[in-house]
């Protein structure tokens, strides 16, 4: 009726329904968006309550399974996905695209803000700091799944992974510390530039872009490379590339306002 830990990617069995890491560390993120949301909106002149947040969240828990989910099937392994129909709804098999979570995001704070009124800008420079720290938290259950690992290295901290030869680069730490930072920056950023809306979220795009695209020279690729006049690209690698240029502009655009 009731196990604790019965094997690597679930954290409990109750009466059995399998609660995985995943879920719980998604719960995690977004209690934790909910917590820090109305105590940052200061910094950007907002004034919700906490049912108003409430909302926000709700689309934003919609924008991030949606967009996460039809990011991957579509960008990663679109032709699977199209011979298999029915795994697009199996989530618990793996498989979320962060830029897709990106663009579902997006989308679903552009609805909240034009039905409740609230300047775009404002609201989606608020939401980077926890979205930064639930990257984080989403990277953390990789490691707990043993998944998503590097390459081979002889560093000292190498770590040994499931169905992988040779000690490899612990990707998923790395990301987690990559996301820490950010929040971080991202955090100081947005105390310091009340008067530039959108910039906050301008610096982010930039910095993940950037970041992401390095790490993944670390990391195991199990998905076919991009060529691209003949330099080859992971697909991480080439979607972040549109992610980057976004951030230039929003940044060029947001200075240009003050």
């Amino acid at each position: 009726m009731f196990a604790l830990f019965p094997s690597r990617t679930v954290a409990l069995t109750l009466f059995g329904w399998d609660v995985r890491w995943y879920g719980i560390l998604y719960v995690a993120a977004f209690l934790l968006a909910f917590v820090l949301l109305p105590r940052l909106q200061k910094w950007r002149g907002l004034t919700l309550s906490s049912d108003e947040w409430s909302g926000v969240l709700s689309a934003g828990i919609i924008g991030v399974l949606l967009g996460g989910r039809l990011g991957y099937v579509l960008l990663y392994d679109p032709i699977f996905f199209w011979q298999h129909p029915l795994e697009v709804f199996a989530v618990w098999h793996g498989g979320m695209s962060s830029h897709g979570g990106f663009l579902g995001v997006a989308i679903a704070l552009l609805l909240v803000a034009r039905r409740k009124g609230i300047p775009l800008l404002h609201l989606v420079d608020l939401c980077i700091v926890p979205a930064a720290i639930g990257l984080a938290l989403g990277r953390l259950g990789n490691f707990i799944n043993q998944e998503l690992y590097g390459t081979v290295t002889t560093l000292p901290w190498g770590m040994e992974f499931p169905g992988a030869q040779g000690l490899r680069h612990p990707v998923q730490l790395y990301a987690i510390a990559k996301d820490l930072l950010l929040a971080l920056v991202c955090f100081l950023h947005l105390r310091r530039s009340v008067q530039r809306p959108g910039s906050t979220t301008a610096l982010f795009l930039m910095l993940y872009s950037i970041l992401r695209f390095l790490l993944e020279e670390l990391r195991e690729q199990d998905i076919p490379l991009v060529s691209v006049s003949g330099f080859l690209f992971t697909r991480a690698q080439f979607f972040t590339v549109p992610l980057f240029l976004a951030g230039v502009l929003l940044w060029w655009w947001s200075r240009r306002r003050v």
